[in-house]
């Protein structure tokens, strides 16, 4: 497996820099896990298009920066179908300020939902469960990015990325392909 996704940030911002793509990484793997999440076909040809189309215009990448997504792609189906739930969204470490870290999530989760909703477009004929954790993904997407550096905001923080984290894991288990385990993946409604 390749090294944790959040160590990638770096070189991935490199390169789409390089290449003139004003997106940021957490935009890049959000969108990526949203169209593995949603159950697009998993072989280059499949996802490729996809992601092509939301982060350059449907234009062919550099073929630095395309090896870094073929790995991040690697490495997000690997992690989002690892039993033991290794899967967790590309983020800032946590010497960013709660309020980077806070926009970081939210972008994170508005490419998620771009990325799911193309391969998923009748999302609200998914099971209520699916639909009311997309919902309040929805509402993540749209949280405040001015907040407190206080322990407070930060327990928040970890309660979102962990809701995300779970919400993600159980699109893939409905949308993905079949996965051994039957068990369904509880993540809580937020409302």
């Amino acid at each position: 497996m390749a090294s944790l996704p959040t160590l990638q940030m770096d070189k991935l911002l490199a390169a789409l820099n390089a290449a003139e793509i004003g997106q940021h990484p957490v935009e890049v793997h959000g969108a990526l896990v949203g169209l593995i999440c949603g159950g697009v076909e998993q072989k280059p040809s499949g996802w490729t298009q996809p992601l092509l189309e939301l982060m350059n215009d449907g234009q062919a990448l550099p073929k630095e920066l395309q090896t870094l997504i073929d790995d991040l792609y690697q490495d997000a189906v690997t992690r989002l179908s690892d039993t033991d739930f290794g899967f967790s969204p590309m983020l800032p470490q946590e010497e960013e300020s709660l309020s980077k870290r806070v926009e970081a999530l939210s972008l994170w989760v508005q490419s998620f939902l771009t990325g799911i909703a193309i391969i998923q477009p009748k999302l609200n004929q998914a099971p209520l469960d699916v639909r009311e954790v997309i919902q309040d993904l929805s509402e993540i997407a749209q949280v405040e990015f001015d907040v407190a550096e206080d322990d407070e905001s930060e327990a928040a923080l970890i309660e979102l990325m962990e809701f995300t984290r779970m919400a993600a894991l159980m699109c893939y288990a409905e949308f993905g392909p079949a996965i051994d385990d039957d068990e369904p993946i509880d993540v809580g409604v937020m409302h």
